[in-house]
């Protein structure tokens, strides 16, 4: 952590992948629910697509002209998701073949083509920066998608707590739940009214990664 923070806002908006055919990488994205935000052709041969995961503030872009790197060659794409197997289960029903969830056997491991170093099911304990599954576009651009439930402190900035779903929403709302019922549990059992206050608290700070309520 640097003790001189930058002030300048640099927002990381798109990130270009490499594809050989235009419209069929519109297809594979579109049909998985990103929104297309655009699609514009020139006369000298440059066309640009732009679209955005659901919730993310960060879009991908392809086309022609647009980079020379080789189509399939983008790597280690992080999708962060609250819910893994939700995520994998939606994005299968719409067409990406998604891996089976896993954890790294070895640093590293899940950044690696062939698969190695991969041990089955969740991270240890909740799993949480540890879980992955993956999946491929067409030309071969391979995305990781990580499970990330509690934030670490500092990685999230100052900002409104905000849910990309509902799907999203009841998840945190289960968490909470699940953690108010060990604190009623510390307290003796007893009824706590003011469990609405519990739980906004607690979703915050599991969003921005600070000390939660006990």
């Amino acid at each position: 952590m640097t003790d001189n923070p930058a002030t300048t806002a640099l927002l990381l908006e798109a990130v270009v992948i490499p594809v050989a055919d235009v419209d069929r990488a519109t297809a594979f994205y579109s049909g998985l629910g990103w929104r297309l935000d655009a699609d514009f052709a020139f006369d000298n041969g440059f066309r640009v697509v732009q679209l955005t995961p659901p919730g993310s503030a960060c879009s991908v872009q392809f086309g022609t002209r647009i980079t020379t790197a080789a189509p399939g060659s983008a790597e280690g794409l992080y999708l962060v998701v609250s819910d893994l197997e939700a995520a994998r289960a939606e994005l299968g029903s719409r067409g990406a073949e998604v891996s089976a969830v896993f954890h790294p056997d070895s640093p590293g491991a899940q950044f690696r083509a062939d698969g190695g170093g991969r041990a089955p099911g969740p991270g240890a304990d909740d799993g949480s920066y540890s879980t992955f599954a993956t999946f491929a576009d067409p030309d071969g651009n391979r995305w990781l998608l990580q499970e990330v439930t509690t934030r670490l402190p500092g990685r999230v900035a100052p900002a409104p707590t905000a849910y990309a779903s509902a799907s999203e929403l009841a998840q945190a709302l289960r968490r909470a739940a699940a953690a108010h019922g060990e604190h009623e549990a510390r307290d003796g059992g007893k009824y706590d009214e003011n469990w609405p206050g519990w739980y906004a608290e607690y979703m915050v700070a599991e969003h921005a990664g600070t000390e939660l309520p006990s």
